[in-house]
């Protein structure tokens, strides 16, 4: 059984493998994780003697089967407590990540499918991000980043990268949320900032940080 820092490791250098397509480098999760890269360098040691990860100090980390099994299981505990949490207890958006990080280490067998059952088999949790099912799959689908969005073109909010309560509060003031519809009217080449029209008719600018951390698909 792994510890709770493990798991954290290990769901760590999943999502970023996922966002780079490469192996989790010891800088890009010192800075993840809060942890100076010492600690990082430790942890993936004693990953490696577990044969969770294979670890190369050149080209940094990447997940063994078993290691990508255990943190395929951490990620679906996180979301689907993300959604019981959100649809049964009323918790907003922005409430449900912290809460979600310390519900993913209860070890029982039985209760991811058990929730998994309970919530209807979401897909998808309150940040638009896929759930796995039990087998460890997860539902396609194509989306872009909406800095990379065409001008003149609608878009549908699908997910967003930044999970931060101070992001998702923020989003919020300027109502969008997972689901809304953006048409893109310009960008600005001073700042690469985005003019925006959302579905309420409201013309506003969101700057490139915002613009880089919300995904989108095409409304076609």
């Amino acid at each position: 059984m792994q510890t709770h820092s493990e798991e954290n490791y290990l769901k760590a250098i999943f999502l970023l493998e996922k966002q780079e397509n490469e192996k989790a480098g010891v800088t890009a999760l010192a800075i993840a994780l809060g942890n100076n890269p010492a600690s990082v360098i430790d942890m993936f040691k004693k990953l490696k003697e577990k044969k969770l990860i294979e670890y190369d100090r050149n080209s940094g980390a990447k997940l063994t089967h078993s290691g990508l099994k255990i943190a395929l299981l951490t990620v679906r505990k996180h979301r689907l407590w993300e959604m019981f949490l959100q649809e049964k207890l009323g918790y907003t958006w922005d409430e449900v990540h912290e809460i979600a990080e310390q519900l993913e280490h209860v070890q029982d067998g039985n209760l991811a499918d058990r929730l998994d059952c309970f919530l209807g088999h979401p897909q998808f949790d309150p940040h638009g991000e896929a759930i796995p099912n039990r087998e460890g799959m997860m539902p396609a689908i194509e989306e872009i980043i909406l800095h990379l969005a065409q001008i003149g073109k609608s878009y549908i909010v699908v997910s967003v990268k930044d999970t931060s309560k101070s992001f998702l509060q923020y989003l919020a003031k300027l109502k969008i949320s997972i689901g809304s519809e953006i048409e893109v009217l310009e960008k600005i080449d001073f700042d690469n900032s985005l003019t925006i029209l959302t579905e309420k008719k409201e013309k506003i600018s969101v700057s490139e940080k915002i613009s880089m951390n919300i995904l989108v698909r095409s409304r076609e």
